[in-house]
Formats: structure tokens, C-alpha cells, sequence
């Protein structure tokens, strides 16, 4: 189990916590107005921090420097990119998503490797699919017999630099595209993993989670 710290006590933020905290992990919540905090379920067992979320102090209280994740998704574009920057760069926390309202500048901070979700589609799935790599793969397409699905990978930051060739043979899947910044391309036997991408693979629905086990620690060292 991990720790998970979320920014903003929305019905977003109270999606994302309840979810997490029912799964087992240990979760703390900031929010400016500790009215917020009602909106939260009475069996809810994680930390609410009043404070201001991209303020260091606070986030050291919301336990920051433990985090695996951090997910920002209050109402406001600047003070979500804002605290995920001081999530990434002050403290170091290895999975970051913000949630973004104007799409423009969602895709501005993705190209400058701030993993974003466009508020206009947005969804509690596709944050979670940010800061849980481990979680069961989502897939965006499945073919006629439902034994393959086309899925976004989550990759531990381990494996940048990588090539896509070990990736692929690591994992079993076949990487079909990647997306980086914000321009879908294909795959060469050149390409490397690089900060920022977002890579699509065809697998076999049946090792979806054994391939997502497989990403989300890092590469052995005889892959190439």
C-alpha cells in the first residue's frame, strides 16, 4: 500500500480519496476551507490538511516527502500546475497528475512532461490510471474476440531512456503508437522512452495485470 496525497476536496478530490482509501492506501487531502472536508464520508480514515496546496509547509503536513503520488485537482488551472510542480521538483514524488480546465494549456504543461487531464474529458478513471500504475489496465479499444485491448501504458520513471524494444520485451505487449508532445507518431526501432510520453499497446486482456506489475518497478538490468 502507498501513500497518495490529493489537492483540492471537490467532487473530484473526494472521488479520488474515497476510491483510494477503500482500496487500502493511505491518503491525505488538502483543501483552503476545512468546510470542505464535510463533503467527505464519515468512514473516511486518511488525513485532511487545511492549507493552501502548493505551499511546502502544507504539503509536509499532507506528508509529502512519503508520497507516491500527487494529484492536483482543485478549480483553478494555476494553483494545480503550480503545486504538482512543487510535488515534482521540490520533493521529488514520482507519479504527478494536474487536472486541467483550459485544454490550450493542458496541452502546454504535457509537452513540458506534467502528465495533465483536460477537464472537458475528464474522469476519475483517467487520474487514477496516472498515479496508480499498478492498477488493472483500462484499455481504449478491444477487438472483436475481447482477447486483445489497445491500452495506455504507465511506465515507472525507471525506464526513461529506455528503447520501446525492451519495453515491449519486457512486458509482452506490442507498442502500436506514443503520443509526445501532444503529436501522435509511430514507433521506430530507434525510439526511446523520453519524459512526457504517453505510449498505446496492443496485449492480451488475460496479462493486464501482470504487464502493469511489470512497468511500475524498474527495468531489469539485462534488458536493453
Amino acid at each position: 500500500m502507498a501513500h497518495f496525497v490529493i489537492m483540492g476536496c471537490g467532487r473530484v478530490g473526494v472521488s479520488l480519496a474515497h476510491t483510494l482509501d477503500e482500496s487500502g492506501h493511505s491518503v491525505a487531502i488538502i483543501d483552503q476551507d476545512d468546510r470542505a472536508f464535510r463533503r467527505l464520508r464519515a468512514s473516511f480514515g486518511g488525513r485532511k490538511v487545511t492549507g493552501v496546496g502548493f505551499d511546502r509547509d502544507t504539503l509536509k503536513s499532507a506528508e509529502i516527502e512519503e508520497a507516491y503520488a500527487f494529484a492536483a485537482v482543485s478549480s483553478g488551472d494555476n494553483s494545480n500546475i503550480l503545486a504538482t510542480r512543487v510535488a515534482r521538483e521540490t520533493f521529488h514524488v514520482p507519479h504527478v497528475v494536474a487536472r486541467i480546465y483550459d485544454p490550450g494549456r493542458a496541452e502546454i504543461y504535457q509537452r513540458l512532461g506534467i502528465p495533465t487531464v483536460a477537464a472537458v474529458r475528464w474522469s476519475a478513471d483517467q487520474v487514477l490510471r496516472r498515479i496508480l500504475p499498478e492498477q488493472t489496465i483500462n484499455g481504449d479499444f478491444r477487438e472483436t474476440s475481447g482477447r486483445l485491448i489497445l491500452a495506455e501504458l504507465a511506465l515507472s520513471e525507471a525506464w526513461l531512456g529506455r528503447s520501446l524494444h525492451s519495453i515491449e520485451a519486457a512486458s509482452g505487449v506490442r507498442i502500436a503508437y506514443l503520443t509526445r508532445f501532444g503529436e501522435g507518431m509511430l514507433p521506430t526501432t530507434e525510439t526511446s522512452y523520453q519524459q512526457g510520453d504517453v505510449l498505446h499497446a496492443m496485449m492480451r486482456t488475460t496479462a493486464t495485470d501482470e504487464i502493469g506489475r511489470i512497468l511500475a518497478a524498474a527495468p531489469r538490468e539485462d534488458l536493453q
